[in-house]
């Protein structure tokens, strides 16, 4: 397909490394507060941390959870489109270029598996190579294959199929059993033992559960959202693009006005237990789009048209270095909570979890600093980017 690139250029986005910064920052919270995927806490010592423990386990879910992904999976489709349309402004095809960054994905992904099952690089280069047949369709193709996504189309099948028979049973590929073998090695094993378990166990448990859970064709939508979001160049402070924002504000707060209650009561007057499943699933999906939406509508907002934009720009460097981040807070938090370092999962709380991923995050802000007034890049970004470009002289 014919492909006509953008005739204006694509500089970087400040608010959007801003964004990914934020992004980063809560999944890192998200993950050592669950202790890296090992939900083994110790008994809290009184009713007070009890209440305590509770409480900053729910506020943390309410604000982070599904909606940092959201952000991070979003900024990964815009990525997209900017490195493709860069590449087509000088003539060249980029996605033969798109699908080998998607295998090095992969393989840091599954660098990443040997240290935490929750990995999400993996799955992310699946429906990275997912979306390329999108890149150059049309906008009402685009926009059409998002809202489809968008929809949960599996969820929306076993609504169905449930309807039509109320003894059809809700997805279940097995994820549950596959993550419960991982435990003994993460309670009780060496690192080479949680490696192992991370590959063997770690690697398929994140597709089975991101299906199950509607994870996965959220991410494909996200992508997609993110491809049209760069078509827009709604990220760039030019035209009426603050007004639209002002109204995805306003629309995420209406949105999220409808979506939580609904999210909270519909489910529940479910009898069928396969509708009941799969309703719970598409409503706190998109319950999560719209705090999404809030979050980025409300920090471009932020950083265009108030002061706070100094403020914001000294996430930037955080965002920057994602990547490295990401891949960092797996070895940290491994240490911190597995048998194979610290073993701190015996004595660690969920308040006391949280502190520690704020620490995390503030040792890797401090790096990130540190790094970039010597580096353009950090050290996996400038890896990734090394290897894309691997058989070109620059």
């Amino acid at each position: 397909m014919a492909y006509t690139p953008s005739l204006q250029p694509n500089t970087r986005i400040d608010v959007a490394d801003i964004l990914r910064g934020i992004a980063i920052g809560g999944i890192v919270l998200i993950h050592f507060i669950e202790h890296l995927n090992f939900y083994l806490f110790p008994e809290p010592s009184s009713d007070f941390m009890a209440a305590l423990n509770r409480g900053v386990w729910d506020t943390t879910f309410f604000l982070l959870a599904g909606k940092m992904y959201a952000i991070f999976s979003m900024l990964f489709g815009l990525s997209f489109f900017i490195q493709h349309d860069n590449q087509a402004q000088l003539g060249v095809d980029f996605r033969p270029r798109f699908l080998w960054r998607m295998v090095l994905l992969m393989l840091f992904g599954l660098f990443d598996l040997l240290f935490y099952n929750g990995d999400i690089l993996t799955v992310y280069a699946v429906c990275g190579v997912l979306v390329v047949p999108f890149i150059r369709a049309n906008n009402k193709v685009l926009v059409a294959a998002t809202i489809f996504f968008a929809l949960q189309p599996i969820e929306i099948a076993y609504i169905i199929m449930g309807l039509i028979d109320p003894a059809t049973t809700s997805l279940d590929l097995g994820s549950s059993e596959l993550f419960k073998a991982i435990l003994p090695a993460q309670s009780e094993g060496s690192i080479v033992d949680v490696a192992i378990k991370g590959i063997e166990n770690g690697f398929p448990v994140n597709y089975l559960w991101a299906i199950e859970h509607g994870r996965f064709t959220q991410t494909i939508f996200l992508f997609l959202f993110g491809i049209y979001l760069g078509r827009k160049r709604l990220f760039y402070d030019e035209g009426d693009n603050v007004a639209i924002w002002k109204k995805v504000f306003i629309g995420s707060v209406l949105g999220f006005a409808v979506l939580y209650p609904l999210y909270k009561l519909v489910p529940g007057a479910i009898d069928t237990a396969c509708v009941k499943e799969s309703v719970k699933v598409m409503l706190n999906m998109w319950k999560n789009l719209v705090m999404m939406l809030f979050y980025v509508s409300g920090v471009v907002l932020l950083y265009y048209r108030t002061s706070a934009r100094d403020f914001l720009k000294k996430i930037a460097p955080y965002g920057k270095m994602s990547l490295t981040n990401y891949l960092s807070q797996s070895i940290i938090g491994g240490f911190i909570f597995y048998n194979w370092g610290l073993g701190l999962y015996r004595y660690s709380g969920h308040t006391t979890s949280l502190l520690l991923g704020v620490l995390c995050v503030a040792v890797q802000y401090i790096f990130c600093r540190w790094w970039l007034t010597r580096h353009s890049h950090g050290p996996f970004e400038a890896l990734w980017r090394k290897l894309t470009w691997i058989d070109k002289k620059h």
